[in-house]
């Protein structure tokens, strides 16, 4: 489960769990949590509270402390994390609603991404029989733009005495990956047959353009 709303410092969470009666103490009813909720997370609040300053305190501060300050607080996330999921981001909390409880609207809009323009290309590398393992490597571009959203590895295979392919728009067989290294699967009576590779960078319909085209001697 995602903790980016939580604060990662006991003071910051329990501090938040503190606002978070606050607020809800005057929205229960029209928020439509249950006022046992509350309830429950004020007794949990209290109990992490008292036991992280006994945690903290030098001269109470042992192992058995520090384990029960744990727990206590395991528990009142538990509960805040509950609260989250039954009653927040549902009618009738609004944005500002939201932001009042020290978390983030979910934000509806998608992220706009462009048309790749990087160019790749591939090293292959021996993995067992049948198999070759391909590498991307960047040609142009950075391999961080989130333009690049993967990769389309096109390749065909020809004996030595088919005529090789003149450019990557022959190659026939393709697959989708978002891994800078994959594996390509022969069949048996491929083993000894040369592969014809070429890669275009991929986000939806969005093509970049061609590699060089690179060729292996399938194991």
């Amino acid at each position: 489960m995602s903790t980016d709303w939580l604060p990662h410092t006991r003071a910051g969470q329990l501090k938040m769990a503190k606002d978070w009666m606050a607020v809800i103490g005057g929205k229960v009813s029209a928020w439509n949590i249950p006022a046992q909720a509350l309830s429950d997370l004020s007794t949990l609040t209290q109990a992490a509270g008292s036991s992280l300053q006994v945690a903290q305190t030098e001269s109470t501060r042992t192992p058995v402390a520090t384990a029960t300050c744990r727990e206590d607080f395991d528990a009142m996330i538990a509960k805040m994390r509950d609260i989250k999921r039954r009653y927040f981001f549902e009618p009738p909390l609004t944005g500002a609603d939201i932001i009042s409880l020290g978390l983030k609207p979910h934000d509806s809009t998608p992220t706009q991404s462009g048309t790749p323009t990087a160019q790749v290309t591939l090293e292959t590398f021996l993995i067992g029989r049948h198999e070759l393992g391909v590498k991307i490597i960047y040609i142009t571009g950075d391999p961080h733009d989130g333009a690049n959203k993967g990769y389309r590895i096109w390749y065909s295979v020809r004996s030595w005495c088919d005529t090789p392919p003149d450019n990557p728009d022959e190659l026939h067989t393709s697959f989708f990956t978002k891994r800078r290294k994959d594996v390509i699967e022969f069949a048996f009576d491929e083993s000894g047959k040369t592969a014809y590779m070429a890669v275009q960078v991929e986000n939806e319909s969005k093509k970049g353009p061609w590699g060089p085209m690179t060729s292996a001697l399938i194991p």
